[in-house]
C-alpha cells in the first residue's frame, strides 16, 4: 500500500476536501481566488491538478480577503461557500457560488450573500444536511459590530443559498484552551456525522498562536439542532499542539478510497511561532464505542504513515 509523510501540501490553510464518485475535490484559502484541486487519494493533494474556478471582482463587498472556501454537492449542483470583504475586515460576510451544471469545476455564478437578518460579521460557513434533507448553515460570527469574540451560530436554510429564521448561538469561547489570544475565537466549524450523532469539530483560540486547537460539539441526530440545549461541548480539546506540531486546526474530513477508514485533513504552523505560515497535513482517526471521534495527537512531520486504504496510483 505504501507510505507517505506530513505535510501533504507545502503552504496553504483552511483545507476542505470532499469525496464524490471516486474522486477527491479539494479547496483552500489562496487569498486571491477560489481554486479546486482533484485527486484520487488524500495524500496526493500536493501534486494534484488545480483549476481556478472563480476570480473576485476588482472592487466591491466580495473583492478582498477570500477565506476558507468549501465545496458542497447539494440538490444536484455544486455550491462554494466562502468569506470575503471589501478590504476592511469588519465587513467580512459569507457568500455562495452555484454551479451551472453538475461539474465541480463549474462554471459558477454568484448567488450572493448568505446571512441572517442581523447581517453581522461572518466567516467559515459550512452546511449540515440532516437525513430528512433539511439544511442548516453553521458559521463563526460576531454578536455585535465590535471584534470582541467569535462565536458559533446555526440557522435553518430554505435552500442552499438562503437562510431563513433567526441565527442561534451554539458555542462561545469559555474554557482556558478556547481563550488564548485576543480577540477570543471559535471558528472553522466542520460537520462530522457518525451513527446517531452529529458532531461539530471547531477551531479554538487565536489562529496566529501555537495553541490553536480543535474542540468538539455533539448532538443526537433526532434532536432539534436549533435548540442550544441539544448541543454538548467536550471540556477538553480533541486535537492540540505537541512538542513539534504547533497550531493544528481548521480541518475537514474524508473517507479512504475504499470507505473503510476515516481521515482528518488539517493545517498546522510550519514551525513554532510561525503564526499564519502553515501547511496541510492528514492522518487517520478512530471512534470510541459511544461514537465520539478520537483524533489522537498530530503526527510529527516526516513520520511514515500508511497511505489511505484502497488508494489509487496517481498518473501525471
Amino acid at each position: 500500500m505504501g507510505t507517505f509523510a506530513n505535510p501533504i501540501k507545502d503552504g496553504g490553510a483552511d483545507p476542505w476536501m470532499i469525496f464524490k464518485d471516486g474522486t477527491y475535490y479539494y479547496t483552500q484559502t489562496t487569498g486571491k481566488d477560489i481554486s479546486v484541486w482533484q485527486t484520487h487519494s488524500i495524500e496526493a493533494i500536493g501534486t494534484a491538478e488545480r483549476r481556478v474556478v472563480w476570480t473576485p471582482p476588482q472592487e466591491g463587498p466580495m473583492s478582498r480577503s477570500i477565506w476558507a472556501p468549501e465545496l458542497h454537492a447539494l440538490q444536484g449542483k455544486w455550491y462554494i461557500y466562502f468569506a470575503a470583504d471589501d478590504g476592511k475586515n469588519e465587513n467580512h460576510r459569507m457568500y455562495v457560488l452555484e454551479s451551472e451544471g453538475e461539474d465541480p469545476f463549474g462554471p459558477y455564478r454568484v448567488k450572493g450573500n448568505i446571512g441572517d437578518r442581523t447581517n453581522k460579521w461572518a466567516i467559515d460557513g459550512t452546511v449540515l444536511q440532516k437525513e430528512d434533507g433539511s439544511l442548516y448553515f453553521i458559521w463563526s460570527g460576531w454578536e455585535g459590530d465590535v471584534n470582541v469574540s467569535q462565536k458559533l451560530y446555526i440557522a435553518r436554510m430554505s435552500n442552499p443559498w438562503t437562510i431563513e429564521g433567526e441565527r442561534v448561538e451554539i458555542a462561545c469561547p469559555e474554557y482556558d484552551w478556547e481563550t488564548i489570544g485576543d480577540p477570543k475565537v471559535l471558528e472553522g466549524p466542520q460537520v462530522l456525522l457518525h451513527e446517531d450523532r452529529i458532531h461539530i469539530v471547531y477551531s479554538a483560540s487565536g489562529s496566529w498562536t501555537d495553541d490553536y486547537c480543535l474542540g468538539l460539539l455533539s448532538a443526537r441526530k433526532d434532536t432539534d439542532v436549533l435548540d442550544p440545549a441539544s448541543w454538548s461541548k467536550w471540556p477538553e480539546p480533541v486535537f492540540r499542539r505537541t512538542s513539534d506540531v504547533f497550531g493544528p486546526g481548521h480541518c475537514s474530513f474524508a473517507r479512504s478510497p475504499d470507505g473503510s477508514e476515516h481521515w482528518i485533513v488539517y493545517h498546522a504552523a510550519k514551525h513554532q511561532g510561525a503564526g499564519w505560515k502553515r501547511n496541510v497535513r492528514a492522518q487517520r482517526f478512530d471512534w470510541t464505542a459511544d461514537g465520539r471521534p478520537v483524533f489522537g495527537e498530530p503526527v510529527s512531520p516526516g513520520t511514515p504513515l500508511q497511505k489511505p486504504s484502497g488508494a489509487m496510483v496517481e498518473h501525471r
